[in-house]
Formats: C-alpha cells, structure tokens, sequence
C-alpha cells in the first residue's frame, strides 16, 4: 500500500491551514522552531510523542496524520 502522502506535507498543510506560524506549533510542542521546521522538511524523523500531540492539537486521527487516509475522523468520537 501506498502513503497517500507524507508526513511532512501533512503536518505543514495541517498548520497552514490553521493559520499557524512554525514558531507556535513549536511553542506547543516545547521544542524550537529551527527543530520543527525540519521535521516539516522532512530532515528529521518526528517523534512518536510529538506525532501522537500533533494529532490531539490538530483533532485528526494518527491515520489521517500519517498519510494513511484522508478521512480526519477520530474513530470512536
């Protein structure tokens, strides 16, 4: 099976979306903004911990977050 897309594209289209700057997603993940911006270019490996935040911050499943569907839904909510 194929990712419908990758982890860095989503979590930058995620924050775009959201009208965020890098610099407040790191905010929330207690991390730099210099450190975000490269998991947002995909230079560095995101963390599970930050990966499961990022899915809590954003309301969307770890599915969605992956790239595994385009279906946000959090099953079971």
């Amino acid at each position: 099976m194929t990712l419908v897309i990758d982890v860095r594209l989503r979590i930058r289209d995620l924050r775009e979306d959201n009208d965020l700057t890098q610099q407040e997603v790191a905010a929330y993940l207690h991390c730099d903004q210099s450190l975000y911006s490269k998991y947002e270019r995909g230079e560095r490996d995101l963390p599970l911990d930050y990966f499961i935040k990022l899915g809590q911050y954003y309301q969307v499943s770890l599915d969605y977050l992956a790239g595994l569907t385009d279906d946000k839904t959090i099953k079971g909510q």
